[in-house]
């Protein structure tokens, strides 16, 4: 069988290297696994999608709509434009902070995240929104986002990877004065994963 992630956010979100290190993770675990990226207008802030398709018999690195089995969004709105991706059993973790599109500067449509949020509440039954700013404040910067909503996957089980294996793969891919920051942030998400699953779980 295979588990497909498909990763989603606009430029500059690191949303390339979350995918890069999912897919090295699963190659250090002997799993066969496919990955690609369509980026539009990404370095002024165009949407950036990535998908990662682990598995014998993934035989295609895009995700077809309807069968990926986690969806990481970066960006609420982003969360919506790609939710036909989703399984119906499939788990969305999305950050509740938005980034107004370029395409909304140029031409006001009323984009609005709150009801963003709103329509994935009602439409996802696995749902897990996180506040990236909060989440990242102890760390100084936003920018370890993307690694710390690896981590959160991990600690709640959405992704099946050791976290020791994600932990190397940190320590293998990023700058080494970037890399007791990163695994940091790794970790504080492996926490934030844990505790999502237990109040999930009522305890």
């Amino acid at each position: 069988m295979s588990y497909n992630i498909l990763l989603c956010g606009v430029g500059g979100q690191g949303t390339v290297l979350a995918s890069k290190l999912l897919a090295a993770a699963a190659q250090a675990s002997g799993l066969s696994v496919h990955s690609a990226e369509t980026i539009g207008m990404a370095q002024r802030g165009g949407p950036v999608t990535s998908h990662v398709r682990i598995g014998d018999d993934a035989y295609s690195p895009l995700i077809p709509k309807g069968t990926a089995d986690l969806i990481i969004s970066f960006e609420p709105g982003e969360a919506v434009r790609n939710l036909p991706y989703l399984k119906p059993d499939g788990a969305l973790i999305v950050n509740s902070v938005a980034l107004m599109p370029v395409t909304e500067s140029l031409h006001p449509s009323g984009y609005d995240p709150g009801k963003m949020l709103d329509y994935l509440k009602s439409a996802v039954k696995t749902l897990a929104v996180v506040d990236a700013n909060a989440l990242c404040a102890p760390l100084g910067s936003v920018k370890f986002f993307n690694v710390m909503v690896l981590g959160f996957a991990t600690g709640a089980g959405m992704v099946k990877f050791d976290r020791e294996v994600l932990l190397s793969t940190i320590e293998a891919s990023v700058k080494p004065a970037f890399v007791e920051i990163n695994k940091k942030a790794f970790l504080a998400g492996v926490a934030e994963g844990e505790t999502f699953v237990k109040e999930q779980r009522g305890l």
